[in-house]
């Protein structure tokens, strides 16, 4: 079965009917096994190494109670296990009250570095981060141990903390590169997609808190007034898109560092040089489509383009921008097609079996 399945692909020089020249993203999409079986990377980091893993290391308090707890010297081990007892039910208690007031209040209440239309975000991301240290600090005191063995709801912190961490990233990157005013509509859905995403994270955590009472009772603070955070709407959406699709300096930055050609027989580069020719067309067609001039049904592009130079409704200059789009278009969207293998299908059939 194996030898079939290369014989399928191992054809157009080896390259095969998946990786042709055209489709640049197949090798990346061929690499994913690898990934998922090397450290299961797309299981194993989420629900044990991204939260379960550092759980006990990145907290305040625990690590000294548990070093505390193994000193020989009762008398030590006994005052420094107290401290730092007193220290972790402080933090806790000051997590769950942050948690509440500042879900009573919206997050208004939580402090900003900055000023300005993301103020708001550092208010909510404030928000969601002592939701979920208090949440975290709870289910390390009842689960213990076994938490690590509850890899869905360590999945769930582990979603939770790195949509924090893209967020945070997303506050950050705004900041340093100036604030422009033109990339807050970047900012804004990335934004409101991470909260999003840590509300739907913590929610998914009460609901499968293994004790439901405690559960129910931990939803009330984290979450007085209900779900609040909602998924980026299209307008918005709409406004992202219409940043990406035409350069701008929103556009440069955002793909700073990135490897850009506009090169047409580049395979990335074809992307590129076509949309400089579609915009470059763009005031043609609007044209056209003022004077009311569709491509009639079966007339070839090239004859239409032909007829709409002898009426006089484009000139020879603007026929030459919208053929050199359509063909730029025709070949980016193209896909490769290859000759059929030549084995005999009884040939084929023997093998599979």
């Amino acid at each position: 079965m194996r030898q079939t399945i290369n014989d399928a692909m191992d054809v157009h020089g080896g390259r095969g009917i998946i990786t042709g020249p055209s489709n640049y993203l197949a090798p990346i999409y061929q690499f994913i096994p690898m990934g998922i079986t090397v450290e299961g990377a797309n299981i194993l980091t989420r629900s044990l190494i991204i939260f379960g893993q550092g759980a006990m290391r990145s907290h305040p308090y625990l690590l000294s109670e548990v070093a505390a707890a193994s000193n020989p010297d009762g008398q030590v081990a006994s005052l420094n296990f107290d401290q730092a007892l007193f220290h972790h039910l402080g933090y806790t208690t000051s997590n769950a009250a942050r948690s509440f007031v500042y879900g009573l209040t919206g997050g208004w209440l939580a402090p900003t570095p900055v000023s300005g239309p993301t103020a708001k975000y550092y208010r909510r991301l404030a928000r969601m981060s002592a939701s979920f240290a208090f949440l975290a600090d709870v289910a390390l005191l009842l689960l213990g141990g076994a938490l690590k063995r509850k890899e869905k709801l360590s999945g769930r912190f582990a979603d939770a903390l790195s949509y924090m961490y893209l967020g945070s990233a997303v506050l950050k990157r705004f900041e340093d590169t100036g604030r422009p005013a033109a990339d807050l509509p970047l900012v804004k859905w990335a934004m409101e997609y991470c909260l999003y995403q840590v509300q739907h994270a913590l929610d998914e955590t009460l609901r499968n808190f293994p004790m439901r009472m405690v559960g129910q009772l931990l939803r009330a603070l984290v979450f007085p007034l209900g779900r609040r955070f909602r998924y980026p709407n299209d307008a918005l959406g709409h406004k992202v898109a219409s940043l990406l699709l035409e350069p701008s300096d929103t556009r440069d930055r955002l793909t700073e560092g990135l490897y850009i050609s506009d090169d047409p027989q580049d395979a990335t580069g074809r992307l590129e040089y076509a949309l400089q020719k579609v915009l470059a067309a763009e005031p043609i067609e609007r044209k056209l489509r003022h004077a009311h001039a569709v491509q009639p049904p079966m007339v070839d592009y090239q004859t239409w383009l032909h007829d709409l130079v002898k009426q006089g409704l484009i000139d020879t200059d603007e026929a030459a921008v919208l053929r050199e789009a359509n063909a730029a278009t025709r070949i980016a969207i193209m896909v490769d097609d290859f000759a059929p293998s030549r084995r005999p299908l009884r040939q084929v059939v023997d093998l599979a079996a």
